[in-house]
């Protein structure tokens, strides 16, 4: 084909698209401007946004909460990434990979940077004895779901997603080959679903916190506007159980905090007055 791309023989980043979510990133880490980050009252600083990585963090916080853990009370602050402020000094002195979400925990003598969504996770899981097993199988099983998702999700994110509702063009390759790995995935959690309740058994466990802002949102039509395109109606046990999980208090409070979208948003979380506030807006 004669406008078959053809790679050099060394790679050079030359954005030539006008798409801002193609030219966000680029091959060198570091801040690129200098601004402090803005600290509440609260142990726990989150910098976030409500994407779904995001949600799984003001998830757990929410749920932890629910259950009358007051310790877990946070500040949630807006990082917006087409605006770049996850490049700024403040935030990457907090996560060097300038990604979302980022938890400071100043509850200790000293502050504690966490990033990664699965460590920021396992962290309040073990820091509040909460939706972590402590031992045997059932903590196994929970780790085995939880590092399917870290390596499962960017394959439906920035594979079929990006192909599929971001990139500048619809090409046929790229989302054919994202969008079978897609459907294997949920086929995947459909025939683990079948025999448990939740991801890793009968218990609500950070396994379910960090897979059903990616899968559940997609079967339940919040996510690239994709479910009729992967037929996700045929993955039933998928189906029950995210909308098992939506019914949660704590699911429906965390998934709207940093956000500037959708029918209820809540760019930034100080107080549960917060939440409570603009959920009622809705009405």
């Amino acid at each position: 084909m004669s406008n078959q791309y053809v790679p050099p023989k060394v790679w050079v980043n030359e954005p030539s698209s006008a798409n801002k979510w193609a030219n966000i990133n680029s091959p060198d880490s570091g801040a690129r401007f200098e601004k402090t980050l803005p600290v509440g009252e609260h142990a726990l600083q989150l910098y976030s946004l409500g994407t779904p990585n995001g949600q799984k963090v003001t998830i757990m916080l929410e749920e932890l909460l629910s259950l009358g853990v007051k310790e877990a009370e946070y500040d949630a602050y807006l990082i917006n990434i087409s605006e770049l402020d996850q490049f700024s000094s403040g935030f990457v002195a907090v996560n060097p990979n300038s990604k979302i979400p980022a938890l400071v925990d100043n509850s200790g003598d000293e502050g504690i940077n966490v990033f990664e969504s699965a460590s920021i996770l396992v962290h309040l899981a073990e820091k509040f004895g909460h939706f972590l097993p402590q031992s045997g199988q059932a903590r196994t099983q929970t780790f085995n779901w939880l590092f399917w998702a870290q390596g499962s999700a960017p394959f439906l994110g920035g594979g079929f997603g990006h192909f599929y509702a971001y990139a500048d063009e619809k090409q046929e390759y790229p989302i054919n080959r994202f969008a079978m790995e897609a459907k294997r995935q949920l086929d995947v959690l459909d025939k683990q679903l079948a025999n448990n309740t939740f991801i890793a058994g009968e218990e609500f466990t950070v396994a379910d916190m960090a897979i059903w802002p990616w899968y559940g949102n997609l079967v339940l039509g919040n996510l690239y506007s994709a479910a009729e395109f992967l037929d996700v109606a045929s993955y039933k046990n998928v189906m029950r159980w995210a909308n098992l999980v939506l019914q949660r208090p704590g699911v429906q409070r965390g998934k709207i905090v940093n956000t500037s979208w959708g029918d209820v948003s809540l760019a930034e979380r100080h107080s549960a007055a917060d939440i409570d506030a603009a959920l009622n807006s809705e009405k």
